[in-house]
C-alpha cells in the first residue's frame, strides 16, 4: 500500500465517517479506488476517516436499522486494502448479560481486532457491551454513539471526560451551540 492510501490524521483535512459497511460494500469496492487512486476528482481536504456498520441479524446492532449482509471476510480486505478504520455499530440500548455471549458478534469483534491495517472501533451505546469489549478485545477502540441522545451540553462534556471512548457523537441537536463547541479544549475537539 503506497502512503497516500495510509489513513493518518492531518491537520485542516475533514474526516468523513461513511455509512454502510456491510450493506453498502459494493458500492464501496466502486468508489474507494476512484477515491484513492483519482484523487484530482476530489477536495484535497477530504478524507475518510471510517467506515461504519453493523450485519443486518447482529443482537448487539439495533440503534438504528441495517441490512448489511456482504462477508465480513471480503468488508475487511477491502479496508485493509485502503487503510481504513471499520467501525462496527453495536448500538442496542437494551442489551442484557445473556447477549453478550453472542457467538456471530464475538466473531465479528475478534476479526475486526484481528485483521491487521488501520486500527477498527466499535460504535456502542450500552455501558455493560463498552466493559465485556473493553477486557475482551483491547485492540479495538471505543466510540460513543450517538444513539444516546445527549442533547444537553452538560452531558456531552461529561462524555467526552470519559477515558473509554476515542470518539464522542454528539446529538445532532448540539450542532449548533458554536460557542460552547468553541470553548471545549483542543484534544476534545481533535
Amino acid at each position: 500500500m503506497d502512503d497516500k492510501i495510509k489513513n493518518t490524521s492531518k491537520p485542516g483535512v475533514a474526516y468523513y465517517h461513511l455509512p454502510g459497511l456491510f450493506e453498502f460494500y459494493g458500492l464501496y469496492r466502486m468508489f474507494l479506488p476512484l477515491f484513492y487512486h483519482h484523487r484530482e476528482y476530489f477536495y484535497n481536504w477530504c478524507a475518510i476517516g471510517s467506515i461504519y456498520g453493523a450485519l443486518g441479524d447482529c443482537i448487539w446492532g439495533g440503534g438504528r436499522t441495517s441490512f448489511g449482509v456482504q462477508d465480513p471476510e471480503d468488508v475487511m480486505d477491502l479496508m485493509r486494502e485502503y487503510g481504513i478504520s471499520a467501525r462496527l455499530t453495536f448500538s442496542n440500548s437494551l442489551l442484557r448479560e445473556e447477549h453478550l455471549a453472542d457467538i456471530k458478534c464475538n466473531a465479528l469483534c475478534k476479526l475486526f481486532e484481528t485483521s491487521g491495517g488501520a486500527q477498527n472501533g466499535v460504535i456502542v451505546h450500552s455501558d455493560l457491551l463498552l466493559r465485556y469489549l473493553e477486557s475482551r478485545y483491547p485492540g479495538l477502540y471505543f466510540v460513543s454513539s450517538t444513539t444516546k441522545v445527549l442533547t444537553e451540553f452538560p452531558q456531552l462534556q461529561a462524555e467526552l471526560n470519559r477515558d473509554d471512548f476515542r470518539y464522542v457523537v454528539p446529538d445532532f441537536r448540539l450542532n449548533k451551540e458554536f460557542e460552547q463547541l468553541n470553548n471545549l479544549p483542543q484534544p476534545q475537539k481533535d
